[in-house]
């Protein structure tokens, strides 16, 4: 990002997403459900691992309460505009991905899961396919031995960009839950896949359980 315009985009579209995801938080009416399993640990000044699909990465930020995160964020050029815009919540980055300073970043968050903070990493990203979970948060887990709790947002009204994960945007006074589901550790011994497989069936019933939970109440989610 060398160009004028994209030093003024830098500039000034973190700040002011970071508000619009503020005055949106402000306006949500969210609810959290299962925040207990997260609760336990953060007790112990433990941290976990949170496993949020790519969609649903807008509000969790803004949403989170816990004593502090460090998050998996793509070297793309969107991705410089993400991590910037998520350091006015306080959090902390992680730049790379799986396609880029992919091994630089691992190391990182392997060695940052000494501090008793959180990681967060979207298991689908940068690129798909959606809803697809992928070997990094498997081999995150396996070394850090931390356990993983599927984290899920969803929301009553809302636009789903074009997107190869049909990124989520909710509207503003709309209805939200916030879900996390059970901690799951990677067992001693477990094949790779077989973990895979488990947390992929946890992230979808712990989504399915936000979206029952708001349709529940009679507005289905987008």
């Amino acid at each position: 990002m060398n160009s004028l315009g994209d030093r003024l985009l830098l500039a000034l579209a973190p700040p002011l997403g970071a508000a619009l995801i503020y005055l949106l938080k402000l306006s949500m009416r969210t609810e959290y459900l299962g925040e207990e399993h997260p609760r336990a640990w953060w007790r112990q000044d433990k941290g976990v691992i949170f496993s949020c699909w790519h969609d649903q990465l807008l509000m969790t930020p803004a949403l989170y309460r816990g004593p502090g995160a460090k998050l998996l964020i793509s070297s793309s050029k969107d991705g410089e505009l993400i991590a910037r815009t998520v350091k006015f919540f306080r959090q902390g980055v992680v730049r790379g991905s799986s396609t880029r300073g992919g091994r630089g970043a691992f190391r990182t968050l392997v060695n940052a899961a000494k501090e008793p903070v959180d990681l967060a990493i979207t298991p689908d990203g940068p690129r798909g396919p959606r809803h697809e979970l992928k070997q990094g948060v498997v081999q995150l887990a396996r070394l850090t031995a931390r356990p993983v709790i599927p984290l899920a947002v969803v929301c009553s009204r809302g636009h789903r960009f074009a997107s190869w994960d049909r990124f989520l945007l909710p509207f503003p006074f709309c209805r939200g839950v916030l879900a996390y589901g059970e901690p799951l550790f990677y067992a001693a011994g477990e094949a790779e896949e077989s973990f895979r497989r488990r947390l992929q069936q946890a992230m979808e019933e712990n989504e399915l359980k936000a979206r029952n939970h708001l349709e529940s109440s009679g507005v289905s989610a987008v």
